[in-house]
């Protein structure tokens, strides 16, 4: 098979992978399953996927459909060749915008369609939790929903056309047909005439008729995937008078990509949903008054009706992302139902809310009833949106399970459902998780189960075969949104009965003769608790780490990651990570792939040293430790942390280059350069002298070197005359090494800055911050760098003397590593030095709220100012304080450029192999937002590294925002 790979590889215009690497990081989504594939396809053309079922038909293997990956039951996991067409089959072919449609690839995000549509004022409905990476032929083949599902329903009311080739190579259309149509498809001897021949000798059959309305779900109940979608079809015209017109995407719709390759999607689009939304945020004791409010919420027809119960709102308390997004949680609430109302005035809306709150108050429901508009509202859905990915972030190996998270029954059923639902749980000594679509009957319900053990995994079973029969009491759909993939897959027959059963095995039979696409899906499936990621009595070492994980050990950290990949957001939908991605938009790029190594290899190693492998080293080598993931990814995967730990073990093996030691000691070669800086600059500014010195280094040639000031800042400031009064405040300043060294002058404004608005400077006797230590996973070194900074300055730093600084890669080492580094003798030390290190821009922001600086202090001139933040300062959510520094002048404005990462990353920017992605990364949005401003505009970056990419790439001076302020002073 090995040669045979080989020759498909050569003869595809796409990429194709056999490797073991490539091949571990597409044997699992975002569900429990994994499964190594044969090969990992990334096909560029429909002739690249024909190629590829001539392959799987003459060699008898098979193909697994993938777009995002995100499938919560295993749909894209199997042994076959997973083919990826998220990175090619991306285009939006056509719009139609009289007649409201849009022609799309598979690969094409949701969100981002939205974006091109919104100029029309049109937009496509449904709407995932996982929208701004989810990928249209994901949600047709999953017949994904959303929120929003109570007006606009799944994806199958929204798909009109599908371009699809079938298991013989024939490209077919699917789409409505009349009944002459209908009727002439039926002729002549090809796959496509089968297969309507087929299903109208089904359906045609009257013994089936009544049994596929016998069995199949509630119709009442909008989600319904349960197995094939034959119960709609029955409905259509050839079958049932008055129907509409026969169409195969109701069936195509939610076949999890097991009976043809869709390579087109014609999807019907609507009209904006009106302008003033606002969401009532109603406050409950418990999940069952919540759901009985619901009810009387529906009566007045809102667009989304949510529920986030007490566990996920307690997860949102310690994310960082999460925490500022519960503004308007008031106590300590059981559940709160997010119901949301659409209006074409906020007078109506608001009207409608009064109206809900007194009916519910009637009823003696709810205590808390804030309704919330404009930015708030998108706060509160990112708070919702985040349940999934914030249930994996509970520390250990107990977690919260996709097993019977997807059951939906009619909605006036869900309270007694849910009661009954949680009876069953406490019997086995379980609780669950209970959020999302209240409004559509569906809650995703998840117990709390580890999968580690075979205690667990039997539980994993057992708790999927009593929900089924609950759902069937209540008619019910086990799958209302999520699909059945491998998890649901063997309880169908239970749930529609052996009959129908077969007539889905007969459909899969005449589509897929050979089972070429994605076979165990809904039909055959092997059962359930079998090919988990996680195998019943696995053994793991105690892992000895340099970073400490506060309530688990470094394979649980890598755990948190569900896979649910917010880390394949592209540039366009915002946030930091994953830069690498954002420019290769390669799966290998992203922080779930970096997870899905590591878990791999801390598990499954023969190595003493598990760490101790080429293939971790090149799926880490392009995380640029921007640490984005640390706020961004709701499963709070701290993947910078993990690639440092990381390269302290690979390198105890395999040595540490020379490279990396010449970029950790910056600081004492910096400290040795600046004895005689003009001769420095010369030999990193000369061109013939510059270039040998990268060359040696392995730094890019077409790269500037960064040069060093004249004078280092500490000796300014020993040379320098304070001129302060006696009351003033004090506070110290951690003069870490890029500012002393290279950017002297950013230090000496701030110096003058602060001392201008009535602050004593004081610069206390204190080591280098380690950060380049860090960044090259030299954690031991920067250990003790560490020690020796918590000691000399933990006992001068309080409330009334912080500790501040201006670099914010050095001075949130304080906040961030330090606290994880020192040994547990000097946590407490760490943790209160930590919680007084501000970023410069942080303390005066505090400042000026306290009222210790006012806006008379500065010019007021105008100006406008585009602001372009540190990836760190933004990981901590710190991005405001720059913005909020930079409007202290009266007239000043200020905008901050939706960039992500600068792409320099330290160090990462400057290396040889990693220079061209720099600046692909740069250019994705910080470049050319820089170079279309007016000559007059200032522009402000935080970081050094930024400032420098900045200077590089457009040839625009970059300003710290307390060079600015100490400009604009009065």
């Amino acid at each position: 098979m090995e040669e045979k790979l080989k020759q498909l590889a050569a003869k595809l215009e796409g990429e194709f992978y056999a490797d073991k690497t490539m091949r571990t990081l597409y044997a699992t989504d975002a569900s429990a399953y994994a499964e190594m594939p044969l090969a990992v396809a990334i096909p560029r053309s429909n002739e690249d996927l024909k190629k590829l079922i001539t392959f799987a038909r003459e060699q008898g293997t098979s193909l697994i459909p993938r777009t995002a990956g995100t499938s919560l039951a295993g749909q894209v996991v199997g042994k076959g060749i997973v083919v990826d067409v998220s990175k090619h089959f991306t285009q939006i072919i056509e719009l139609n915008v009289a007649e409201r449609w849009v022609r799309v690839q598979p690969g094409v995000v949701r969100d981002e369609l939205n974006r091109f549509l919104k100029p029309h004022g049109l937009f496509f409905g449904p709407e995932t939790s996982t929208a701004n990476r989810a990928m249209i032929g994901g949600m047709v083949g999953n017949n994904s929903c959303g929120s929003n599902s109570i007006i606009y329903k799944s994806t199958r009311e929204h798909t009109l056309e599908v371009k699809v080739i079938l298991s013989d190579g024939s490209d077919v259309v699917v789409k409505a047909l009349s009944f002459d149509e209908f009727i002439a498809k039926c002729s002549g001897d090809t796959l496509e005439a089968n297969i309507y021949r087929s299903i109208r000798s089904q359906l045609s059959n009257y013994e089936n008729q009544v049994e596929i309305r016998k069995g199949f779900p509630n119709k009442t109940i909008a989600r319904r995937n349960t197995g094939y979608a034959i119960d709609m079809l029955l409905d259509t015209a050839p079958f049932t008078a008055g129907g509409s017109d026969f169409n195969f995407c109701k069936l195509l719709a939610g076949s999890e990509g097991t009976l043809a390759f869709t390579t087109e999607i014609k999807l019907n689009v609507v009209p904006l949903p009106p302008k003033e939304v606002g969401l009532l945020c109603v406050h409950f004791n418990t999940v069952d008054e919540a759901l009985r409010a619901n009810l009387i919420a529906l009566k007045y027809v809102p667009s989304a009706s949510e529920l986030i119960d007490h566990y996920i709102l307690d997860c949102t308390r310690d994310n960082m992302e999460q925490r500022q997004n519960r503004f308007f949680v008031q106590g300590d609430p059981g559940a709160i139902l997010v119901v949301e109302y659409a209006r074409n005035s906020r007078k109506e809306v608001t009207a409608i809310a009064e109206q809900v709150e007194a009916e519910m108050r009637s009823a003696n429901l709810g205590y808390h009833f804030p309704l919330l508009f404009g930015n708030d509202t998108q706060k509160i859905w990112t708070l919702r949106k985040a349940g999934l990915g914030l249930l994996s972030n509970l520390p250990g190996d107990e977690k919260a399970v996709a097993v019977i998270e997807d059951t939906a029954v009619a909605v006036e059923d869900l309270p007694a459902y849910i009661r009954n639902f949680n009876e069953i749980l406490t019997r086995y000594g379980l609780y669950a998780v209970h959020y999302a679509h209240a409004g559509s009957g569906e809650l995703h319900l998840r117990p709390i189960i580890n999968l580690k053990t075979a205690e667990g995994n039997h539980l994993f079973r057992v708790i999927a075969q009593e929900i089924a029969a609950l759902v069937k009491r209540y008619n019910g759909s086990l799958s209302g949104e999520h699909g059945d993939g491998r998890l649901r897959g063997e309880f169908i027959e239970q749930m529609i009965g052996t009959k129908n059963y077969q007539l889905l095995k007969e459909i899969k039979q005449t589509w897929d003769p050979q089972h070429i696409f994605n076979p165990g899906k809904i039909v055959d499936t092997p059962p359930m608790n079998t090919m988990l990621r996680y195998q019943p009595g696995q053994q793991t070492p105690a892992f000895k780490t340099v970073f400490r994980y506060p309530g688990q050990d470094v394979l649980q950290h890598v755990e948190q990651c569900n896979g649910s990949g917010d880390c394949r957001k592209s540039h366009l939908m915002g946030g930091t990570m994953c830069p690498s991605y954002m420019a290769t938009r390669n799966e290998k790029d992203t922080t779930r792939a970096r997870a899905n190594i590591l878990r791999t290899f801390l598990t499954s190693s023969d190595q003493v040293n598990r760490f101790n492998h080429p293939e971790i080293k090149e799926v880490m080598d392009l995380c640029i430790s921007c640490k984005g993931c640390k706020s961004e990814c709701p499963s709070n995967v701290d993947m910078a942390k993990l690639k440092a730990e990381f390269l302290q073990h690979y390198q105890d093996a395999n040595g540490i280059p020379f490279r990396s030691r010449l970029v950790a000691n910056y600081a004492r070669l910096a400290q040795i350069g600046s004895l005689l800086p003009g001769l420095y600059n010369f030999a990193i500014t000369n061109s013939v002298v510059s270039k040998l010195i990268k060359k040696v280094a392995g730094f890019a040639t077409q790269r500037s070197m960064p040069t060093l000031h004249r004078i280092t800042l500490i000796k300014w400031f020993k040379q320098h005359q304070v001129n302060v009064g006696t009351k003033a405040k004090k506070v110290y300043l951690f003069c870490d090494e890029f500012t002393n060294y290279q950017d002297t002058e950013v230090g000496i404004k701030a110096i003058l800055l602060l001392e201008k608005l009535g602050y004593e400077v004081l610069i206390p006797e204190h080591f280098e911050s380690g950060r380049a230590h860090i960044s090259k996973g030299l954690l031991r070194e920067a250990r003790k760098i560490a020690s020796r900074n918590v000691t000399l300055l933990s006992q001068l730093i309080s409330t009334h003397t912080p500790l501040i600084g201006i670099e914010p890669s050095a001075i949130l080492t304080f906040r961030d590593e330090y606290v994880d580094l020192v040994e547990d003798n000097q946590l407490a030390d760490a943790r209160h030095l930590a919680a007084h290190t501000f970023l410069i821009d942080e303390f005066l922001a505090n400042e000026f709220i306290k009222g210790n600086i006012n806006p008379n202090q500065f010019t007021a001139e105008k100006k406008h100012i585009m602001l372009h933040g540190h990836c760190q300062q933004k990981a901590w959510s710190d991005l405001g304080a720059s913005q909020q520094i930079l409007s202290f002048p009266a007239n000043y404005t200020v905008e901050t450029i939706p960039s992500g990462c600068c792409g320099m990353a330290g160090s990462f920017g400057y290396e040889k192999e990693h220079y061209d992605l720099s600046m692909q990364i740069a250019e994705l949005v910080l470049l050319p937002a820089v170079r279309n401003q007016p000559a007059d505009v200032i522009i402000a970056a935080t970081g050094t590294s930024c400032r420098h990419q900045i200077k590089d790439g457009a040839a625009i001076r970059a300003w710290h925002p307390v060079e600015v302020l100490y400009n604009a002073l009065a």
